[in-house]
């Protein structure tokens, strides 16, 4: 089984003039989001075998919080591709993860990584469906899980929606 954990980097400052999307940093309240995201995936054991993480500020600054919450982080990975992506962007990253890795973390932005999530699921908890269906806020995690399939040959309407929790909304386990 392959386990994909994909996140919306938490909350973000607004861009100031003549500065860059990219160079958005995490607000106080996108802080303590990250870092309870984090506690979540290591008191719920998903913890991620490998991450890739999108290049912005944002994401990066998500990705060290969560990762200060996990036992035993992995390395992370910056991929430029995941920076305003389309879901067959974030999908091509993804079929390139190393086999090794069963389970995979993902940080990255709306709307590919929402329409993603949405294009990957064929089933899952009814509740968890309907949370997505609403939209993917900021630190909004999503576990996927996928049988028979190597990341590779990940394809569309193949994994079952596991989780769709945020910092702000966890769910009773």
């Amino acid at each position: 089984m392959l386990r994909l954990l994909l996140m919306r980097h938490a909350k973000a400052e607004r861009s100031q003039p003549g500065e860059g999307d990219v160079s958005r940093r995490l607000t106080e309240r996108g802080r303590a989001d990250a870092a309870t995201v984090g506690a979540y995936l290591q008191a719920h054991g998903l913890a991620p075998d490998a991450a890739a993480v999108s290049p912005a500020a944002r994401t990066r600054e998500t990705w060290d919080l969560v990762a200060q919450a996990l036992a035993n982080a992995p390395q992370a990975t910056w991929d430029d591709r995941l920076y305003d992506a389309t879901p067959g962007d974030i999908l091509k990253v993804i079929q390139r993860t190393p086999a090794t890795a069963g389970t995979l973390l993902v940080i990255g932005h709306n709307p590919g990584l929402h329409a993603l999530v949405v294009g990957l699921i064929a089933s899952g908890t009814r509740a968890a469906r309907q949370r997505l269906a609403e939209g993917m806020p900021t630190s909004t995690l999503a576990a996927i899980d996928f049988t028979d399939q190597s990341w590779a040959e990940l394809k569309p309407l193949s994994g079952r929606l596991e989780r769709f929790v945020t910092a702000r909304g966890q769910p009773e386990d």
